[in-house]
């Protein structure tokens, strides 16, 4: 039978903020804190309602360009493979 164990909210914000910040994945902060994945994804999908912030729109532009920019370097690569066969 598992224990419910009271998280102080001053812990909850430092797990949440350093997932928020990309210092620590979901599965670190669970062998970090000993708290449940279920737990902490709950939190995080309370938090998600609401618009982005620009911080993350910025973000995630980025990492969009990042994406396509790997993305046309490895069909420039797979076409130049493929013609020289």
């Amino acid at each position: 039978m598992k224990k419910n164990y009271k998280i102080s909210s001053e812990i909850k914000q430092e797990i949440l903020g350093k997932i928020k910040s990309q210092a620590l994945t979901v599965r670190q902060a669970v062998d970090q804190y000993g708290v449940s994945d279920n737990t902490i994804y709950g939190w995080l999908s309370k938090g998600a309602k609401g618009a982005p912030t620009w911080a993350e729109v910025t973000r995630l532009k980025r990492e969009r360009d990042q994406l396509l920019q790997l993305v046309g370097e490895l069909t420039v690569k797979l076409s130049t493979a493929q013609k020289k066969s």
